[in-house]
């Protein structure tokens, strides 16, 4: 398992470019000489696209809400008619 998380980590590491120079030199020949290295550099690079991914649509949701929330309800008026001013103004 230690070793697991080692590899997860040298991983994350390479793939955001936290590594020394060096390092990171090293890292790409072994990249080059690991099959099963490279799948798992693949693999993490597919579950970062999709908790990106996730987050996004997460972050629109909480948009999408707010702007319900402001520009429909009735307490809310005031406010949307200034921001339509702001906007549209002649």
């Amino acid at each position: 398992m230690r070793t697991s998380l080692n590899n997860t980590a040298q991983i994350e590491a390479h793939l955001l470019n936290r590594q020394q120079p060096a390092d990171a030199l090293l890292y790409d020949a072994k990249l080059l000489l690991n099959n099963d290295l490279q799948l798992d550099v693949t693999a993490q690079k597919q579950v970062y696209r999709l908790v990106q991914q996730y987050g996004r649509r997460q972050l629109k949701q909480e948009i999408e809400a707010a702007h319900q929330q402001l520009f429909t309800q009735p307490e809310h008026l005031s406010f949307k008619q200034k921001i339509t001013r702001l906007f549209f103004k002649t």
